[in-house]
């Protein structure tokens, strides 16, 4: 950790000192524009009072140092800007691993009771998708929130992950360099479906022999006729020729339109993309098929996916009044511009999906490999043919790490349930969070919060943190059943499954609570799944002893010393015996 530490307060200084040198460049940049300009002016004021040729020349030379002091000064400006967005991206992994939030989206809008989302704390502040997080783009958002609600369940899949999170993980400059480009156009608010609407649209103009013509025709014939003007004054061909342009290009307007409409203002979003793939073009992929596929896609994607940003920002430009009326009178600039454009359609239209899919993936990646980056000390799961989970050291990856206190699991090898007693605060809760998330985490590809870890993929259910619904009429109660039912018909069909549930029954009275608590127990270790099942009711206990071999008990034991009460934390073999409860009650003179 404080290796770590050292390297992002290192990495911060440096940009910090880059940022403070360009800001200088910049000034002097500005102030010599600004002298450039000054001697711009009074030269040519000089020249047309004098008409001196060694002042047409300065005056030349003004001209040409202050256009190069203009590209100069725009230069420096995104330099500063990609420095300013290195230097956020290491001051926020510095933070992260001091404690502090992490500065990329939390997934709130994401946050629902659906299926172990709330209960393994996945979306949401300080969530597990919250910790993750390091996408820009929207569409490597949803690939990362996707993959957290859907995590892979083949092993080969999860495999390739694996390698390619363990071979991107130490390229940091890989990570900060296509996080850095795709924050230099963050901030536009459009989307990408409408360019798949304009995808599917049939090209016109392509296919219309005549214009195929007419394109070159006419603009050659109101040069020729512009020309005509210029020596003779005789401007009746000049502008018969625009105005046959103007007719030529209004039979195409509505068309054009709705083109634009689908593809205006789309050239910083596309730039995104372009940027984060050219990026990826310098991965090191070493023997991961999974990267050499993306840097397949990334080589043959970036520059077409550039080109239809400029291309659009192309047709953008009719928007303009001077280029709208000039361009189109002399050049029919939006046939050509949708004619470049379709073009661009016809040769890439089957790819474009596959390219944005890509550069989702490729976000995915550089999220979990920066995970991979800061939590050296995690492991990757071996992954097993048989049902099992078994983990040495295991904490929970969301607790700052002076707070974690790491216990062994195995489920499956011996007992597929482990009935899990103990008083409240000691650590049953939790202990469940952390065996699901770390399986979460495992079947992302992701290292785990543990020094060992032996999985199969499962379907993860869980029943930890139900709440009622005013809005649909649900009580706690009714609102438990429905999601035990859920659990129940979802492992049904016998696919491997993880089971985590926390004290279910509490809206009945005991003895119901008993007999359906057990009959559920029983249930369960009927289907193909493995279980957690924490519970207050001691009596559960006794089923270990029914079905030896497939229900285990485990306890987290409260400690009574020195007239207070304490919690290691440690997951124990047996039954809970102590009762906090009531010493807490006596203690705070309630009984």
């Amino acid at each position: 950790m404080s290796d770590l530490i050292s390297f992002y307060s290192s990495k911060v200084e440096l940009y910090n000192r880059q940022i403070e040198k360009t800001r200088k460049i910049i000034f002097w940049t500005a102030a010599g524009r600004l002298f450039s300009f000054i001697l711009l002016i009074t030269f040519t004021y000089q020249y047309f009072n004098n008409n001196n040729i060694l002042i047409l020349a300065l005056t030349l030379l003004s001209l040409i140092a202050f256009l190069f002091l203009i590209k100069k000064s725009n230069q420096l400006s995104e330099k500063r800007k990609l420095l300013e967005h290195l230097q956020f991206i290491n001051s926020n992994e510095l933070n992260i691993l001091q404690g502090f939030p992490n500065k990329f989206d939390n997934g709130q809008s994401l946050l629902s009771n659906e299926s172990y989302y709330a209960d393994l704390d996945v979306f949401g502040e300080r969530s597990l998708f919250h910790l993750l997080n390091r996408t820009v783009t929207s569409h490597g958002t949803e690939a990362l929130s996707k993959l957290l609600k859907q995590p892979f369940t083949e092993a080969k899949t999860i495999v390739n992950y694996q390698e390619a999170i363990q071979v991107l993980a130490p390229q940091h400059n890989i990570h900060e360099n296509i996080i850095s480009s795709a924050l230099l156009n963050k901030d536009h608010h459009e989307s990408m479906s409408t360019i798949h609407d304009w995808l599917e649209e049939p090209a016109i103009l392509i296919t219309n022999k005549w214009l195929s013509i007419t394109r070159y025709l006419l603009p050659v014939l109101n040069f020729f006729t512009l020309f005509i003007y210029l020596i003779s004054d005789n401007y009746f061909w000049l502008t018969l020729t625009v105005i046959l342009s103007w007719i030529h290009i209004g039979s195409f307007s509505k068309y054009i339109n709705r083109q634009h409409a689908l593809l205006g203002r789309k050239q910083e979003m596309l730039d995104q993309y372009a940027s984060i793939l050219k990026e990826f073009t310098k991965v090191n992929t070493e023997q991961s098929v999974l990267l050499q596929q993306h840097l397949h896609t990334a080589l043959q994607a970036h520059l077409q996916v550039k080109k239809l940003s400029r291309l659009t920002n192309l047709l953008d430009q009719r928007l303009n009044f001077l280029v709208n009326i000039l361009f189109n009178s002399f050049l029919l600039y939006d046939v050509q511009c949708m004619i470049s454009l379709e073009k661009w359609k016809v040769r890439n239209k089957q790819y474009l999906k596959g390219w944005m899919d890509s550069v989702a993936t490729i976000e995915c990646l550089v999220s979990l490999s920066k995970f991979a980056y800061n939590h050296p000390t995690f492991c990757f799961p071996v992954l097993q043919n048989n049902l099992m989970i078994e983990a040495e050291e295991i904490a929970h990856p969301l607790i700052p790490i002076n707070e974690r206190i790491p216990n062994n699991v195995s489920l499956g090898k011996t007992g597929k349930l482990l009935l899990i007693t103990g008083s409240n605060m000691s650590g049953k809760t939790t202990f469940l969070r952390t065996i699901g998330i770390n399986t979460l985490l495992a079947q992302c590809g992701a290292p785990v919060c543990a020094t060992s870890f032996s999985f199969t993929p499962v379907h993860i259910y869980t029943s930890i943190r139900i709440s009622d619904s005013l809005q649909d009429h649900t009580s706690y109660f009714m609102a438990e059943l429905k999601r035990l039912s859920e659990i129940k018909n979802n492992v049904a069909d016998m696919k491997p499954s993880l089971i985590l549930i926390d004290e279910i029954l509490r809206g009945t009275n005991s003895e119901d609570k008993y007999y359906g608590s057990a009959e559920f127990v029983k249930k369960l270790i009927q289907y193909n799944c493995l279980t957690l099942f924490a519970t207050h009711d001691l009596k559960l206990s006794e089923l270990e002893n029914e079905y030896k071999g497939l229900i285990e008990n485990y306890c987290f034991e409260s400690i009574i010393e020195n007239d207070e009460l304490k919690f290691d934390y440690r997951i124990l073999k047996g039954v809970a015996q102590n009762k906090n409860a009531s010493f807490l009650m006596k203690k705070m003179n309630i009984i």
